[in-house]
C-alpha cells in the first residue's frame, strides 16, 4: 500500500498513541465512576485491535459499532484504527429490519456492542455470520473483556494511509434507504484538530460528551478531547438535570448541544440551573438545526459566562460554517461564515453564483468532505460537482460580508401557488410565540394550491391549541400566503439520529 508522501499520515489512532507517551497518567475518559487514563486507553485499544487482528480480520475489514455514550467507545475507535479496520457505528434506536440493511450493506464481519442492546442485532448476526463481542452482558457472541484478556498489548502499528476510510456512518435516510458516508482518517483528525482549537477540546481541557457518539458530530466532538491530551466526560443518556449535574461534578468546561437538548435545559425553569454550580462552563456550541433566535438569546442570557458558537454543516461536508461569540448578536439568525479550509458558492438551479442577499443552494469543498457513498457512485454523483464542491441540499442567503443564514432545506421547500414558501421563515416566527416548544411546518397536497401550509406544534404542557392567535402572531411577521392553513398539536417531534426533525413522518392525524 503507498502512503501519502511529505510526511507521516494522518490517522485517528495517533492521538491516543502520542498521548499515552506525553501524559501517560493524565485521565482520558470520565464514565460515572469509572476513569481511564491515556496509559489505560493505550494498552486495552491495543489489545482490542490485536484480537480482531488475531481472529483473522484483514486490513480494510468492516466493524460495527452498537454502543451509546460510555467510556468503552474511545477504546473501540482508537482499536480498529491501530488495526488498519473500518468502524460502522449504529445507531441503538434503529430496528432489526435497519440495523439488518446497514450490517449487510457495509458488509460488516464483527460488531461490537453492549449486550443490553443485543436485540437490534442478534438475528441479523446469526443470518449473516457475523462475530460478536459483548459488554456487560453476553446474550450474543464473546465477552468483551475476556476478547481483551487475549490480545497483546503492544501496538500492532497497522499502516493506513490517511485517505482510507476510517468509518462508514450511515444517513438517516430521509428519503429512501440509507447511505453509507465514508470518512476518511484525514477528515476526521483534521476536523479534530480545529474543533479542539475552536471550540476548547484539548490538552487540559475538561469536555462532555452529550451528543451520540454514534452519529458523526458527537464522535467528532466526543473523541476530539482524547484525540488532543483532554478530558471526556460521558453523559451516558440525553437528561437536561443529568447535563447540569455532569458540569457540576467534573467541572465541564466545553460542550456540544442541539436546538432540542436547550429546549430541555429551558424546560428546567431558570431556578433549577441557577441552583447549580456551572462557573466551570465557558464555552457552548451548537449544531443539528438553526438555533431559533428567541432560543438563542435565552442561551446568551441564562449561561452569560460561555462564549456561544453556532455551527453549520453535514454528515457528508463535515463543519461548514461557524458563527464565533464575537458575531452573534450582530448576525442574528446567521450559522456564521466559512469555517477553517472552507471553501463555498451558493447557486442558482442553472449552477450559477447569486448576488449576495439572493437565496440559492450551498456548495462547499474543504478536506473534511466525504469520499463518496459506498457502492453508490450515482447519489455521490449527483451531490457533487466537477470540481469537487458537495451539496447537502440547503437553500441559504449569504450577506455583503460573507455571513450565511439558513433559508431551508431544498426538499422541505412548499410551492404554493406557484410561489416559493421557505418553512424555516415560518418556524422562526412561531419560535417566539410563548405556547410553543418548537414546530416543524410542511406543505400538504391541495387540489387547489398544489400544496398548502400546514404546521405540527409542540405546546407547552397544560396549554390549548389556539389556531386565532397563532395566525394573529404569525401575521404581525409574515405575509398572509406563508401562514399555515392547518395547525396540528403533537406530543413531540420525530427525529432521526443526529437530532434533526423527520419532516416525511409528519401526517395529518387519523380520524
Amino acid at each position: 500500500m503507498a502512503l501519502t508522501t511529505g510526511g507521516a499520515p494522518l490517522c485517528i489512532a495517533n492521538g491516543v498513541r502520542e498521548f499515552a507517551r506525553a501524559t501517560p497518567r493524565a485521565t482520558a475518559v470520565i464514565d460515572n465512576d469509572r476513569r481511564q487514563t491515556y496509559a489505560e486507553l493505550h494498552e486495552r485499544s491495543n489489545r482490542l485491535a490485536n484480537h480482531l487482528l488475531d481472529a483473522g480480520h484483514a486490513h480494510g475489514d468492516k466493524v460495527a459499532v452498537l454502543l451509546g455514550n460510555r467510556l468503552e467507545f474511545p477504546e473501540v475507535a482508537t482499536a480498529l484504527a491501530k488495526a488498519g479496520l473500518v468502524m460502522v457505528p449504529l445507531n441503538p434506536r434503529l430496528t432489526p429490519a435497519e440495523a439488518e440493511y446497514i450490517l449487510e450493506h457495509s458488509g460488516s464481519r464483527t460488531v461490537i456492542l453492549n449486550g443490553k442492546l443485543s436485540g437490534i442485532v442478534a438475528d441479523a448476526a446469526a443470518a449473516q455470520g457475523l462475530a460478536a463481542l459483548s459488554l456487560d452482558s453476553t446474550p450474543i457472541g464473546s465477552a468483551y473483556e475476556d476478547a481483551l484478556a487475549s490480545g497483546g498489548t503492544t501496538d500492532p502499528l497497522v499502516q493506513v494511509d490517511e485517505n482510507e476510510p476510517f468509518c462508514i456512518t450511515y444517513t438517516s435516510g430521509t428519503t429512501g434507504k440509507p447511505k453509507g458516508v465514508l470518512i476518511s482518517h484525514r477528515s476526521r483528525v483534521l476536523t479534530i484538530y480545529m474543533s479542539a482549537m475552536e471550540y476548547g477540546l484539548g490538552n487540559g481541557r475538561m469536555s462532555a460528551a452529550v451528543a451520540p457518539m454514534y452519529h458523526g458530530a458527537g464522535f467528532a466532538f466526543g473523541f476530539a478531547p482524547v484525540y488532543t491530551g483532554g478530558t471526556v466526560t460521558m453523559l451516558n443518556k440525553w437528561n437536561p438535570q443529568g447535563f447540569l449535574d455532569l458540569v457540576e461534578r467534573d467541572r465541564v468546561q466545553s460542550a456540544f448541544l442541539i436546538p432540542t437538548m436547550t429546549q430541555g435545559l429551558k424546560s428546567l425553569g431558570d431556578d433549577v440551573i441557577a441552583a447549580k454550580d456551572l462557573s466551570s462552563l465557558d464555552t457552548l456550541y451548537f449544531n443539528a438545526a438553526a438555533l431559533p433566535w428567541p432560543l438563542k438569546q435565552w442561551v446568551m442570557a441564562t449561561f452569560p459566562q460561555c462564549g456561544v458558537h453556532e455551527l453549520y454543516g453535514s454528515t457528508e461536508s463535515g463543519i461548514i460554517t461557524n458563527l464565533r461569540p464575537v458575531d452573534m448578536h450582530r448576525k442574528p439568525g446567521s450559522v456564521g461564515h466559512p469555517w477553517f479550509m472552507t471553501e463555498i458558492k451558493v447557486l442558482d438551479d442553472a449552477g450559477n453564483e447569486v448576488e449576495p442577499g439572493q437565496p440559492g443552494e450551498l456548495f462547499s469543498r474543504s478536506p473534511f468532505l466525504m469520499n463518496g457513498y459506498l457502492d453508490n457512485p450515482e447519489a455521490t454523483a449527483e451531490c457533487t460537482t466537477a470540481d469537487g464542491f458537495v451539496t447537502c441540499g440547503d437553500i441559504v442567503v449569504q450577506d455583503e460580508e460573507g455571513y450565511i443564514s439558513i433559508v431551508d432545506r431544498k426538499k422541505d421547500l412548499i410551492i404554493s401557488g406557484g410561489t416559493n414558501v421557505y418553512p424555516r421563515e415560518i418556524e422562526e416566527a412561531l419560535a417566539s410565540f410563548d405556547a410553543i416548544v418548537e414546530s416543524a411546518v410542511v406543505g400538504e397536497p391541495d387540489e387547489q394550491w398544489g400544496e398548502t401550509v400546514v404546521a405540527h406544534v409542540v405546546l407547552k404542557p397544560g396549554v390549548e391549541l389556539d389556531t386565532e392567535a397563532l395566525e394573529a402572531h404569525c401575521r404581525e411577521t409574515l405575509a398572509g400566503y406563508k401562514i399555515p392553513r392547518r395547525w396540528y398539536a403533537i406530543d413531540e417531534m420525530p427525529r432521526n439520529a443526529g437530532g434533526k426533525v423527520v419532516k416525511r413522518e409528519l401526517k395529518p392525524p387519523t380520524a
